[in-house]
């Protein structure tokens, strides 16, 4: 299989490096609003990383590292405690996997608990900041969804990022927090969006009429949205976005029209996803399907496992109801669970 080879070799690699340093100090947003709640959870120190020879330097070396250092890779991910174990080994599998760890910024958006002091100490020297997302932003737009966990308010924070994330941001990678790294973020990072807004892998030969109600589909109203396009399915745990282009086009605000009518007419049933499909499908920047390897969570079927897409890989995605941190603490792993294994830092702290 291209991946057990490919997979091995990486970890080698990763095993014989010799670049392994510490970050530059971490920075967060700090709020009042934030609730301080006891963390259930705990986990080890991860180890120091350091950029490799040939990564570029931030352009004042000798300075306190920023957010809007053009340098920089940014990356952002949602934190809750249901997740937490999830999030922390894609941080972990993205630090493993990269050339130059030390230019990359993640943007932890969180809702229900301040986790900065959870992030700083699994990660001592990593650069990120904590963004606080109020849930009363999108509660009364949230519809019921086939899986209760789709509901969660903070599942729909990704619609906020350009609002949320600096001005001088002008591109994030966002990720959803059941997934790995298994190559270099960086190679996503500058995957061309030419003159689209968002880029992420498509498939086109998914049933896309399936994602919306009957109701839906026999409403011109609503149908000749995807007029003069070739809307194709993509999985928006994995994209990454222009944020200049959002912010002039105010996206935000059209997702947020789209929920509403969902409020009145239900329209679709699958949570945050439809909305995104209705704004951009057909309208999106092709990504390799290598950068989603998804579904491997089991499609929402319990109990199911599920294979790899034919082709190489370079990230895993549990999407679905099954998540591999349950799995395997339950002793009833899938097979692919074993991969994501080796990223997991839950236990006690160091």
């Amino acid at each position: 299989m291209r991946f057990s080879g490919f997979f091995s070799a990486a970890m080698l690699l990763i095993l014989l490096s010799p670049s392994l340093q510490s970050f530059h100090p971490a920075e967060a947003i700090r709020s009042s609003d934030l609730l301080r709640l006891p963390l259930p959870l705990s986990f080890r120190r991860a180890a120091p990383f350091r950029n490799a020879p040939k990564c570029a330097s931030p352009n004042n070396p000798t300075a306190t590292l920023t957010v809007c250092d053009p340098s920089l890779v940014h990356v952002a991910i949602t934190l809750d405690v249901e997740y937490l174990r999830g999030s922390v080994a894609a941080v972990h599998s993205i630090l493993q996997h990269s050339q130059c760890p030390e230019n990359i910024f993640f943007h932890f958006l969180v809702s229900d608990a301040a986790l900065e002091s959870l992030v700083k100490s699994t990660f001592p020297q990593l650069n990120f900041k904590v963004y606080y997302f109020d849930p009363e932003i999108v509660r009364d737009l949230i519809s019921t969804s086939v899986r209760q966990a789709l509901e969660q308010p903070l599942n729909y924070a990704r619609n906020y990022l350009a609002d949320l994330l600096e001005p001088c941001v002008r591109r994030v990678i966002y990720l959803d927090s059941d997934l790995v790294v298994v190559d270099d973020i960086a190679k996503l990072w500058t995957t061309s969006l030419a003159s689209r807004t968002i880029g992420a892998p498509e498939y086109c030969h998914a049933n896309f009429t399936k994602y919306f109600t009957p109701a839906f589909w026999s409403d011109a109203r609503f149908a000749n949205a995807f007029a003069g396009r070739r809307p194709c399915y993509f999985n928006t745990g994995v994209m990454v976005i222009d944020l200049v282009r959002w912010r002039r086009n105010g996206y935000s605000r059209r997702i947020e029209r789209w929920m509403e009518i969902q409020k009145h007419d239900r329209i679709y049933e699958l949570g945050s996803l439809p909305p995104f499909l209705l704004v951009f499908a057909g309208h999106v920047a092709p990504i390799e399907h290598r950068w989603n390897q998804h579904g491997l969570g089991g499609d929402n079927v319990k109990g199911s496992c599920r294979d790899l897409h034919a082709g190489p890989v370079s990230l895993l995605h549990w999407s679905g109801s099954g998540k591999p941190w349950t799995r395997l603490d339950s002793k009833r792993p899938c097979p692919l669970d074993t991969l994501w294994a080796p990223y997991d830092l839950y236990g006690h702290a160091q």
